[in-house]
């Protein structure tokens, strides 16, 4: 398993009351994985973006960012039991390439015990995380995105295919929750309806945020796996730092109920944010989104 190892987690404040996740996450290697509830593992890869790059220093920003955030939910109490393992060294030439390389540290990443938790990195390593559930049972994918990405491979694959990849493995049921009306092609809709999929605009999201989660969830059916995906663009443009930003997205607000709803369910097997572009940002706002949201998912997955 190729992983390099990051800095030891530290908190921030100067007040000895501050408990933040800087103070409670704890370095880590695979052997003692199984010490945990979860495992952070990052991705700093950008090679397979179709728009603007810049999402692999999304890991060490989102490390930063998440240290200094205090690790009490006012219902669900501290945050515990966290481990880095550090960064998937990714070192290869081409996007298939780099999927392939990226497939094998997750296929053994998922066998550790701790729920696994990636920091990307672009989209294109969705793929990469989820392909290996596949050999563990049926798969379904809940992706906060503003976009399908189910477009068909030219050549290499691309940020916009993971999920036709995931299809064409075996993947049982997709659901998209945050989509935009025209932000994507009449084919690939077409695509994603033909397999069943179920898209959950960010405007139901915006009218009835529980209803669009259960819409999500029931697309699911009796999979037994659930792989959860945050690609920060699911975000309104209003949070920049992403490779393809654009209006009538989610606040963060929606999406951190939305991901601490879905972290409790026991089918979870994985979670990634990916796509996070610090280059991109603009005041460190979509970092900071992109943080929080994994301080949710571990929040919701630890009650």
């Amino acid at each position: 398993m190729t992983l390099t190892r990051t800095e030891n987690w530290t908190g921030t404040s100067s007040d000895p009351n501050d408990e933040q996740f800087g103070d409670v996450i704890e370095t880590a290697v695979p052997e003692t994985a199984t010490d945990y509830d979860a495992v952070v593992v990052g991705e700093p890869y950008d090679g397979a973006v179709i728009g603007r790059t810049g999402a692999a220093d999304g890991p060490a920003a989102i490390r930063e960012s998440l240290a200094g955030v205090k690790s009490h939910h006012f219902e669900r109490g501290p945050v515990s039991s966290v481990g880095d393992l550090g960064n998937v060294a990714v070192d290869a030439d081409g996007v298939a390439a780099a999927q392939r390389s990226v497939r094998q540290v997750a296929d053994r990443i998922h066998d550790l015990g701790a729920l696994p938790v990636f920091l990307g990195g672009d989209n294109s390593l969705s793929y990469a995380n989820a392909s290996p559930l596949l050999d563990r049972g049926s798969l379904g994918v809940v992706s906060f995105d503003a976009h399908l990405d189910c477009r068909e491979a030219d050549g290499e694959p691309s940020s916009g295919t993971p999920y036709r990849q995931l299809f064409e493995d075996g993947l049982d049921a997709l659901a998209v929750v945050g989509a935009r009306h025209f932000e994507t092609s009449t084919e690939y809709a077409d695509y994603l309806d033909e397999r069943g999929g179920e898209v959950v605009t960010a405007e139901t999201v915006a009218a009835d945020p529980g209803g669009a989660l259960d819409a999500a969830l029931a697309a699911m059916g009796g999979v037994d796996q659930i792989y959860v995906s945050v690609d920060v663009d699911v975000l309104d443009a209003a949070y920049p730092g992403s490779s393809a930003p654009t209006p009538g997205g989610l606040q963060p607000r929606e999406l951190f109920r939305l991901v601490r709803r879905v972290a409790g369910r026991p089918r979870v097997a994985g979670f990634e944010v990916v796509e996070t572009a610090p280059p991109l940002d603009t005041e460190n706002r979509t970092v900071d989104a992109a943080a929080r949201t994994v301080a949710h998912f571990l929040g919701g997955h630890h009650a």
